[in-house]
């Protein structure tokens, strides 16, 4: 400050003045990579070439316990800009399109209220019915071209999210090899290529030259992603504005490889994080520049961390705690994660990780990892997965993942077992940790409203006229019998199948009958009655798990029909649900080919095939799309294309 304008001040007028002329408010840089797990140099992975990323990390705080929400992208995106969970708010589906509450309108909002220019390039996908919304309220400019240099007053203050694809499950895996040398390699010079054979694989990976060879494509791909950060990085300081921009480097989740994404595995959740301060911010720096730190944040956190930091007011709905900034909370003890529906692929599992252990509780656990799902499957890699898919061929780390089916609960020492090798959840050492695991998973599950244990269909005539948030916070449904029902799959008698399978409740019907398509016992007359009862059943959801209990047990007879009805149901939640279970019944459902025939032409009509599966589209659009997937997989396996 000028000193002669200060030796003129009186003392209080000076102390006033001083924060006016010193800070001002920070802009913020999120830089985001699609699909990718923390395999950077500044993280000591062996094969990364990313010179750009591990010089920012140099000028970062760099966090060694970041985790995603999800291991998938909607989701994912559903929690950063909201700052709540997506169980709570029934956007954990992918592409659901499940309402918010109208005074969610994304946390940029908040920021452009308070006097920022915010822009997104490019990716929204916020997984709820609201997307178009939040989009018009979050952002001065969402699009291709979106960026700080547009605004057109250069003295505000702005938010920027660069969202980059090259990393992406399509560019790694998906893409033909041809294109993926054409718009990736080809940036790359010879020294920057990743030699196949010198690749380090994973133990639960089989060591083939097409796992090497898709491997050494996904290090590419980081590679050509870390050119993008570094040129940010330089229009950033050829603007004269590194000096007053807080930046972040994050991904969306674990990497597009098998066993990443998709899996609640550390392979699947956790994120690099690095958070640069430059010398005006520093004050809010957990930590001196270069050094990386222990906390454990999460997605949830995101949101409210940005807020702090901007001193923008904190919406009291928000149900993460800002771990930066004048409102730095105390730091966490648990991260919670999410799996529920991707595309056609249906799941609930749940996740909590504390400094050193992963505890995962499958509620579907008779469905293997690595289910067949038409997008993943375009990619070679898969399609060895498949095929070396036997435990006389597979270690048992590539069996836990190529298997048919999971434990009902998996407990990991992160520290001494960082790639989650070793399954603890029977070992009589770790009882304890178990146990408070468990009982950590079933108390957030409470205390947020989880609604990930209702059937889709369900949730959207209970939630009608409402949102799913709303109705949770309302008390309008009692969770509790059907998180109970939920937790008895895999593990409880015939007798408790039983009489889930016949209480008044249809949603702990439903559970009854997703423990019986998991129970490894033959069926009693008893039970098979029940089932047989149960197709004709109010609740479609109900119905469609008898008929796969049913199938799963030897009586494609009976369960068939009611399959094949079902895909003719106006709701396509319905008919995503029937169509995904005759897929999986395979050979056994041949007869249903037809049928599937028709529901293919219906999903086209709706959603052409020739539409990008990246491409978000409201209501019926995206659910056709998942249609579309079952059917055409089922199609080809009855042709013997797969």
């Amino acid at each position: 400050m000028n000193s002669i304008l200060t030796s003129r001040l009186p003392f209080s007028a000076l102390f006033l003045i001083l924060p006016l002329l010193s800070f001002g408010k920070p802009n913020v840089l999120w830089i985001t990579a699609e699909d990718m797990s923390p395999v950077l140099g500044c993280y000591g992975h062996t094969d990364a070439i990313t010179p750009n990323i591990d010089a920012l990390a140099k000028e970062s705080v760099r966090y060694s316990h970041a985790f995603a929400s999800a291991p998938v992208c909607s989701p994912s995106r559903s929690c950063l800009i909201n700052g709540a969970y997506p169980p709570s708010l029934g956007t954990q589906q992918m592409r659901s399109g499940f309402p918010l509450p109208s005074y969610m309108k994304g946390f940029p909002a908040l920021l452009r209220k308070d006097g920022y220019y915010a822009t997104n390039n490019v990716k929204t996908d916020y997984n709820s019915g609201n997307y178009k919304e939040i989009i018009d309220s979050s952002w001065d400019e969402s699009s291709a071209t979106a960026h700080w240099r547009k605004r057109a007053d250069k003295k505000k203050p702005f938010f920027s999210v660069f969202n980059l694809m090259t990393s992406h499950q399509s560019r790694s895996m998906v893409w033909p090899y041809e294109r993926f040398q054409e718009e990736v390699q080809s940036k790359l010079s010879p020294e920057e290529i990743h030699d196949p054979k010198k690749i380090t694989l994973p133990p639960y990976y089989p060591d083939t030259p097409v796992v090497r060879k898709t491997l050494a494509r996904f290090h590419d791909c980081v590679t050509a992603m870390d050119k993008e950060v570094g040129n940010i990085l330089k229009q950033l300081e050829a603007d004269g504005l590194a000096e007053n921009t807080i930046v972040f480097f994050y991904s969306d989740h674990g990497s597009g490889m098998p066993r990443h994404k998709r899996a609640l595995l550390d392979s699947g959740m956790h994120v690099p994080l690095m958070i640069r301060f430059p010398e005006k911010w520093k004050k809010y720096a957990p930590a001196d520049k270069g050094k990386a730190i222990d906390r454990l944040v999460a997605f949830v956190d995101f949101a409210p961390t940005v807020l702090s930091l901007t001193e923008t007011a904190i919406p009291k709905y928000m149900q993460g705690k800002p771990f930066l900034g004048p409102r730095n909370t105390k730091p966490r003890k648990y991260i919670y994660g999410h799996r529920d529906r991707v595309d056609e692929a249906r799941d609930l599992a749940r996740s909590v990780r504390d400094q050193d252990f992963l505890y995962i509780r499958n509620y579907m656990p008779h469905i293997g990892y690595n289910q067949p799902t038409a997008w993943p499957d375009l990619g070679e890699i898969r399609h060895e997965f498949y095929r070396l898919a036997n435990r006389k061929n597979m270690t048992a780390p590539q069996w836990h993942f190529a298997g048919p089916s999971r434990p009902v609960e998996e407990l990991y020492d992160c520290r001494k077992d960082p790639q989650n090798l070793t399954n603890l959840a029977k070992s009589a050492d770790h009882k304890k940790v178990l146990a408070r695991l468990r009982k950590e998973q079933t108390r957030h599950a409470v205390k947020t409203h989880d609604l990930g244990y209702l059937p889709e269909y369900e949730a959207w005539k209970t939630f009608e006229g409402s949102s799913g948030w709303d109705v949770g916070k309302s008390g309008k449904i009692d969770l509790k019998p059907v998180r109970k029902a939920a937790s008895e799959v895999g593990s409880a008698s015939e007798k408790t199948l039983l009489a889930n399978l016949q209480s008044p409740n249809e949603l702990v019907r439903y559970w009854g009958a997703v423990g019986f398509a998991a129970h490894k016992a033959k069926l009693s007359e008893k039970a098979d009655l029940a089932l047989r009862t149960a197709l004709q059943d109010a609740s479609p959801s109900v119905r469609i798990e008898a008929a796969n209990a049913l199938a799963l047990k030897g009586e494609i007879t009976p369960a068939l029909p009611l399959l094949i009805k079902e895909l003719k149901h106006k709701n396509l939640i319905v008919v995503t649900h029937a169509a995904r279970t005759i897929e999986l019944l395979g050979s056994k459902a041949k007869a249903a080919v037809p049928a599937m025939q028709a529901c293919l032409k219906r999903a086209y009509k709706i959603r052409p095939p020739d539409l990008s599966p990246v491409i978000v589209l409201p209501g019926d659009e995206d659910m056709a799309m998942f249609v579309g997937f079952s059917c055409q997989a089922f199609l080809d396996k009855m042709q013997g294309n797969r």
